[in-house]
Order: structure tokens, then sequence, then C-alpha cells
């Protein structure tokens, strides 16, 4: 099969040689064709955001899906091409200089991959490893918006570069950033292969200044620095200090001379191989994904009845009839839905069985997630037994519906009462809760006789008995490590805004970035503001975490607190409760505190931490395989990740 399939791909190749690529992104949408993928921190939103600007040290990419042919390795011919692209630079704080770091197109050997460490200075295409020379072949032109001493020209704050294979521009020009701040800029770029000068244009409409050059060009013979066929796109960075960059449209076209009349004999027979090896592994591949299939339904309906098995055998959790839950929560009634997540619903119910009240989660069974999560609950919570965890009553698993049945919760979730409508919760309530929550988390980390990695921690998970009393709940992303191991690699999942930067850059998940999300939400409890605010327009929108640290370095930590409970607090509670939840929300993970080590601080048994009274810069490393990450040429797609609410 492998030798039918490698000689289909060989054969496809011959015909589908490139002679010219062309394509016009005249915007960015959701849902378009997915010849662009996105990298790093960039995002879509008409336009292709590249690099957080409410962030410090981002790196976002974005690049064309198809390999781009530069010259020809059997005739040494070069292609010309041409390439225009509209832009703007937000440089946020331009009055007082303080932005950086900049945008640049560049064409690198297919397969290059995001660098660890290289933001600010380095535009994303360099590191402390690379250094200012990279070790792989590179060519790009950037708008470099910041002055590194150490390798960007003296003479200017900011420039327009060419650059062959170094952060040392070979050819630059003056270029006054703070002028065009938030104006489209449309540049253009072309490369001649019989004179093989690279030229660069741009162009301001609304700031344009003719004492200001705006061209650019230098001499570089591509076939010397560059292999035959590359990748194009775009990188941008912030650094210590941020700017907003964004793509607005992006059009590219070149022509290569190609060899058709020798080939196009070979051209024919190969389609006509082709074919006949094309649908003889198409069979091939159909006949493996059915068995493949077919053995995955039939582990599933193992792991069912090995679940049931054992869970019938144990006093804890219990099943119940799929008939007794359309009962009970009157055939899944919309006015009976409490709440809704990435995979299912939950409702309220009565069981007559037991006389009581009931949360029904009911998992969508279509979906293989909706599944997973399903036998990850059942396995994991049902247990676990602590007071502050959610108890799981029973579970049901028929006619491909997956039900969960939990003790109902009449005061909600945390998240209802923090943002929603209800009434605000006192300070005492607040502290009881954030304690509540470091005992379970204690309980999942150090007291079970396995490490429970929760890894979705957020205001929504974390229900109310009617004496406000903590139930953590949602397991459905749990996982289980033993406890002498620092990480597991799980594959990313989670919400972001809870989400530990080096979990979100490595996808490995540890003690540490579930004590970063009990941080976030314990800022949440005292603040009443959400982890990131995403009603929040303004470009300099902070997390939350960013803008208590703030406080925090200015010694105005009372400025944090919740406007709804006036002055109505423990000044020296408050405190601490601020402290320990920028502690636990430590950029470092190595400067996070244990759970235990936070209990300690909470119930003033320990003095409080010093912290840095500016928030430190995440540094991690990235393994190129630690981050288990599925992408497509359209999106990157991260498995089990929720937007935060």
């Amino acid at each position: 099969m492998a030798t039918s399939i490698l000689l289909f791909y060989l054969l496809l190749v011959l015909p589908c040689f490139v002679d010219s690529v062309s394509f016009n992104f005249t915007s960015f949408q959701r849902g378009d064709p997915g010849n662009v993928i996105y990298h790093g921190d960039a995002s879509l939103d008409g336009a292709v955001v590249l690099g957080n600007t409410g962030y410090t040290s981002r790196v976002g990419w974005v690049t064309y899906a198809e390999k781009v042919p530069i010259w020809n390795s059997r005739t040494g011919k070069l292609t010309n091409f041409n390439t225009s692209f509209s832009f703007i630079i937000n440089t946020r704080n331009a009055s007082s200089g303080n932005f950086g770091h900049g945008l640049c197109f560049f064409l690198a050997p297919v397969g290059i991959q995001l660098l660890a460490n290289s933001a600010g200075g380095f535009l994303g295409l360099f590191n402390q490893v690379e250094n200012i020379t990279s070790s792989f072949p590179l060519v790009h032109v950037e708008f470099d918006t910041f002055q590194n001493v150490e390798w960007d020209p003296l003479e200017t704050e900011s420039h327009v570069g060419i650059n062959n294979n170094s952060l040392v521009s070979s050819n630059y020009t003056s270029w006054n950033a703070t002028k065009h701040n938030q104006a489209i800029c449309n540049a253009h770029i072309s490369y001649d292969s019989v004179t093989k000068n690279l030229s660069v244009y741009w162009a301001y409409k609304l700031t344009s200044d003719p004492r200001e050059n705006s061209s650019l060009s230098y001499i570089i013979d591509l076939a010397t620095v560059l292999p035959p066929q590359v990748t194009i796109g775009f990188s941008a960075t912030t650094g210590a200090v941020t700017e907003g960059h964004r793509l607005l449209s992006w059009e590219f076209s070149s022509s290569l001379d190609s060899e058709k009349a020798s080939i196009r004999t070979g051209l024919i027979v190969g389609f006509s191989i082709s074919g006949f090896v094309f649908l003889i592994s198409l069979a091939i591949f159909v006949l493996v994904w059915l068995h493949k299939k077919r053995k995955r339904k039939a582990k599933e309906i193992t792991d069912l009845i090995s679940i049931n098995e054992d869970l019938d055998k144990e006093a804890g959790p219990r099943r119940f009839a799929y008939k007794d839950h359309v009962l009970a929560t009157n055939r899944f009634s919309a006015q009976r839905k409490l709440g809704e997540g990435g995979f299912g619903a939950v409702y309220r119910g009565f069981l007559n069985e037991i006389d009581s009240l009931v949360a029904v989660k009911k998992l969508s069974g279509r979906s293989r997630q909706g599944k997973r999560e399903f036998l990850t609950e059942v396995k994991i919570i049902s247990k676990l037994r602590h007071r502050n965890l959610v108890q799981l009553i029973g579970w049901c698993n028929e006619k491909e519906e997956y039900l969960l049945i939990y003790e109902f919760m009449p005061n909600g979730s945390l998240d209802t009462h923090l943002f929603g409508k209800r009434p605000h919760l006192c300070w005492d309530v607040r502290y009881k809760i954030a304690l509540g929550l470091a005992y379970a988390l204690l309980y999942l980390h150090e007291e079970w006789d396995q490490c429970v990695l929760h890894r979705d921690i957020k205001a929504s998970n974390i229900m109310l008995d009617t004496n406000f009393n903590v139930k953590l709940g949602d397991f459905g992303l749990a996982r289980l490590m033993d406890h002498d191991l620092r990480s597991h690699t799980t594959g990313l999942a989670g919400t972001f805004g809870y989400m530990a930067p080096e979990y979100v850059m490595t996808g490995r998940a540890s003690k540490e970035s579930d004590i970063y999300s009990f941080g976030v939400s314990i800022l949440e409890i005292v603040a009443g503001r959400k982890s990131v605010d995403h009603s929040e327009e303004n470009i300099e929108a902070k997390s939350l975490v960013e803008r208590v640290w703030d406080l925090y370095g200015r010694q105005q930590l009372m400025s944090a607190m919740d406007e709804k409970l006036g002055e109505e607090f423990n000044m020296e509670q408050a405190e601490c409760l601020i402290i320990v939840g920028l502690w636990c929300g430590h950029p470092d993970r190595n400067s996070r505190p244990s759970v235990r080590q936070a209990i300690q601080v909470l119930n003033l048994e320990s003095p409080l931490p010093n912290l840095p009274h500016k928030m430190p810069v995440p540094t991690y490393h990235i393994s190129p395989t630690s981050l288990s990450v599925s992408s497509s040429r359209g999106s990157v797609t991260f498995s089990s990740c929720k937007a935060g609410r």
C-alpha cells in the first residue's frame, strides 16, 4: 500500500509542476477557502491580526498554504514575482515612542516552523539560538518600528529594510512609523529574474510625505540563497513594548518558464499511470478506513461495557434508564435547560427514584469528543469523594445518548453571580468560595491516589450549593498523572483566558497550569471582572492578570476591588487574596506556589510573597513535537479549546 501511494504522489507531482502562482485576497474572512495558514498569535476579524496588541512578547505568522517555486533546479532559471499588500501598524503609544517591534514579508524553506523565543526584535524569524544570522536560508523585507542597537541602523529609530539571511539589513532607508500611526500602507515588492533586482515600494494615502523616501532595492540572486520552492508569508511581533498589526489584503503572482515540450509525453504517461494507482490506492484507503472505524467503534463499546461493569460493582454512582431522564427533564425541555457547553447541555430534573432534584448533563453522542468527555468524567469523578467537588449521582448510555447525573446546585455557577444579573456576593462569601476552591484543588493535586489535572478551572465550572459552598465540577477534560511527574503532554484543552502561557505554547498540562487557572479565578472573585473581557473593543485592553499586576506595581491594590462591594470588605483578606491570585497567575510556572502553599497564605499562616512590581515576561522552550495541534490550510484548530466566558 505504501509503495502504491508513494508512486501515486510521485507521478502526481510531475503534471502538477507549477509554472506560476497567482492569488488575490482582497480581505480575510472566517469561512474563506483554506489558502492561508495562521500560526502563533495570529487571528482573524475581517483582517489578519498579527500579534496580540494587549500582550507583550507575542509572535503571529500568516503563510500561503501552497509551495511557491522560485527557481528551476534543472535549468537554474529564476521566476519573476510581484506581491502587493496593505497593512496598518498601530503604534499605540506613539507620543512616547514606547512601541515595537515590526512586520515583515518573508520567503523561507518549505516546512519552516515558528521559533521559540522569537518575539521582539527577532521579528518571529530569529532567536537567541539562531542569533543574528539564521541557520536556514531566509530573505525578508521588514517594516521595523523599534531600534535594536545590536543589529539595526543607528541613525534611525525605525526603518524599512531588505534582509539576506540576517537581522542586519543589506539595504535600508529611514521610515517614520510614528507619523504613519494607524494609516493604511500599500506596499509592493517585485523581483526581476534577469537583473536580479528585489524592489520595494510603499505609499500612504493620508499621511504621505514627499520628503520621505518610499522605495528601496537590492541586487540578490535568490537561486544562491533559497531552495527551489519556498513558503511565503508575513510575521509580526511585540516585545517588551507592544503595537498592533493588521494585514488587510494580499496579492501575489509569479511566472517561471517550464519545459513543457520535453515533458509532454511524460505527462500523458504519468496521468495514465497515476490515475490507475490513484484508484487502487483509494480502494485500499477506504478499506483501511472502514476497518479502523469498526475497530474504534468496538473499542468504545468495550470501554462502555467495562465502565458499566466496574461501576455497577461499586457503591457510588449508579446507572439509570434513559426513559427516567426523559421524564425527569420533561423530554429535555428548553424551559429546563440550565446551560450549554461545547459538547452538550445541562438540564434541571427531578428523579422520583431518589426523590431529589438533579442536574442532567446530556453529551452529544454524535461527537467523538462528547463520548470521550463522558468516558473521562465517569472514570475520574466517580472515584473522587470530597466536600468541594460536585457529586456524580449516576450515568446513562443508551441509544447513542450519554447522560451524567449530578446533585443539583440551587445557587448555580459562580459566573452568574460575578458577571450575571444575580445579586452580588458579599465579601465573606467570596473569601469562603476562594478557600473552598483551593481545598478542592488540594485534594485533586495531592490527597487522592493519583494527581488529577482538571485543565478547565473557571467560574462557570465552580458550582455553589444552598449555603454557597464550592463544588468544583466538569471533569470532562481532566487527566490523571502520577504524583512524581511534573507535567503531562495532553494536547491543548481548556478555556482561553484561564490557560497558563506555557500550556498554550507547549500543550503540556501540569499542576502549575491548574494553579494558574486557580489564580485567574481568584482575581475574578475579587474584581468581579472576566479574565478576558471580550466586550472591550479598545485595542489597549489588558487581561485581568495584567491589569491587576499593573495596580500592584503602582501600589493601588484596592483599586482592583469589585465596585459593587463598596467598602464592605476586609482589607487584610482582600490584599491577601489579590496577591495570592497574582502569585498563582505568575507568567513563570516555576515561580507559582503549590496549592498547599497558597492555602497557608490564605489562612494567614504564612507571610505574603514578594512579587516583582512589574509583571515578568514568560519564557519557555517549545519542543516541535510537544504541542498536539491539528492544522488545516485555512485555520489552526486546537483540541477542546473554548473561549472564556
